[in-house]
């Protein structure tokens, strides 16, 4: 069952319940109240009709000592009937209880003079062949006797009054509950729009559209769940991607790395089984013999790299306090007596926090990467400066500059630019893979900035703390 169906339901059963008992409440506190009143009535009649017997009783001739039983009966005849609505119904009875006149028309028993005497009144509310009667009973004093008179009013039309309200509230109740049943089906298909576009959502991206997004159409708790559920969504939706974006890289690096393995295999064993088959000269031998030493020292440098890139990807940073000063020493030391190219060393003092050898790492290889890209006698600037951001280290070169689109390839395995001139240089692709992996777990990354025919620019930044 919907749960806007289930809505409407409990809300129309609270109706039902709070119209049902609210109604029953409202007509019979109606009817109580007319028929207290109605009571009240009866028993002022009943005091009037006693009065009146009363003083009846007192015109009678002085000859009478005690009112004999034949006035008794000629003065109720008189009471009977001098109503203003035509005929009382009375009955009167003796000291002894024992009736001595009774309308025509009183048919109820004798139920209540027992429980009347002298000094109190009685009454009750009966009902005589489908209609009701207040029935009262009061002692009369009348020259020196002690006389009952029992009076019956007719009240039917309180009861006639309450059955019609009964009915009227009834088909009320139903009209009501009907307009409610409209009003609160379409509250609810207000109320649970968002539940169904969350559901909507949630089958599309089930099917595997990962952009589509609920429709926020309400501030309250729904529509603040829908922006957590979009939230969500874009989160699901940039993992898969980074997911995708990985099985790809995984894929292209498969296959780079199998198309490596092929090119300096085929190659040495090309030349070994020149070696072993053929009966060579030494230098036919020997240049065979390089070729493979060659390709080998290839496979090697590698397979260095690529064990590096996988330590650097599950290491932890350990990082201490390191002047720059150590980190540009070590540079000079290793590149200094490189005379084909001019690099030139410019920093200030600061002390970073870093892992030493990794920094080191990554400085090395972008020099690598410089002074390849660079020409015979061409500029290699070494930059280490203080910015707002932290400390920031760059790599210029004025060499041949890396095309826009390329830009953001270069820093995957085995990816190269140039893959002859890479490849007659000794290079693999692997070393701007290992720094931005080393970068990663200093909390830097690797910025490029390049034009073709105008060089390149690598820089990172160290935070300082």
């Amino acid at each position: 069952m919907k749960f806007s169906i289930k809505l409407v339901l409990s809300t129309m059963i609270l109706l039902a319940l709070a119209l049902g008992f609210g109604g029953f409440y409202l007509v019979n506190y109606v009817f109580e109240t007319s028929l207290e009143r109605e009571i009240g009535q009866a028993l002022d009649e009943s005091s009037i009709l006693s009065f009146a017997f009363e003083t009846a009783a007192l015109n009678v001739p002085l000859k009478y000592s005690v009112l004999p039983d034949s006035v008794v009966e000629e003065i109720a005849s008189r009471l009977e009937t001098g109503g203003e609505n035509g005929r009382r119904l009375i009955r009167i009875a003796d000291e002894e209880k024992n009736v001595l006149y009774t309308s025509d028309g009183f048919t109820v028993d004798e139920g209540l003079l027992p429980q009347t005497d002298q000094h109190t009144k009685s009454y009750r509310v009966i009902c005589v062949e489908d209609n009701y009667y207040v029935h009262t009973c009061v002692a009369i004093n009348a020259l020196d006797r002690i006389l009952y008179l029992e009076t019956m009013k007719n009240v039917s039309e309180v009861f006639t009054e309450r059955a019609m309200g009964f009915s009227l509230y009834r088909k009320v109740t139903v009209v009501m509950l009907l307009t409610g049943v409209v009003i609160m089906f379409f509250i609810a298909s207000l109320l649970t729009k968002p539940i169904r576009l969350l559901t909507k959502a949630t089958q599309r991206m089930a099917a595997g559209d990962y952009a589509y997004r609920a429709r926020q159409i309400s501030r309250d708790e729904l529509g603040q769940l829908t922006h957590d559920f979009n939230g969500m969504a874009n989160a699901l939706e940039e993992n898969i991607s980074k997911l995708e974006e990985e099985i790809e890289a995984r894929e292209e690096f498969m296959g780079a790395f199998a198309h490596e393995l092929k090119t300096p295999l085929t190659a040495i064993i090309g030349y070994a089984d020149m070696l072993r088959s053929h009966k060579m000269d030494e230098e036919k031998s020997i240049m065979s013999a390089n070729y493979i030493y060659t390709e080998g020292k290839r496979l090697e440098a590698m397979s260095f790299r690529l064990l590096d890139i996988l330590v650097a990807k599950q290491e932890e940073a350990d990082l201490q306090e390191t002047p720059v000063k150590e980190l540009f020493a070590y540079l000079r030391e290793m590149f200094g007596e490189k005379k084909e190219i001019d690099i030139r060393f410019t920093y200030d003092e600061a002390v970073v926090m870093v892992e030493a050898n990794l920094i080191k790492t990554v400085l090395v290889n972008l020099i690598d990467n410089a002074c390849k890209a660079s020409e015979t006698d061409g500029v290699v600037e070494v930059i280490g400066q203080m910015v707002d951001e932290g400390y920031r280290m760059a790599v210029r070169d004025y060499g041949i500059g890396i095309p826009e689109a390329e830009q953001s390839k270069i820093v995957k395995a085995f990816y190269m630019v140039d893959k002859s001139r890479a490849r007659s240089k000794n290079g693999a692709g692997l070393g701007l893979a290992l720094c931005e992996e080393i970068l990663k777990i200093h909390q830097s990354e690797l910025q490029i900035e390049s034009k073709v025919g105008e060089g390149s620019c690598f820089s990172f930044v160290l935070p300082m703390e």
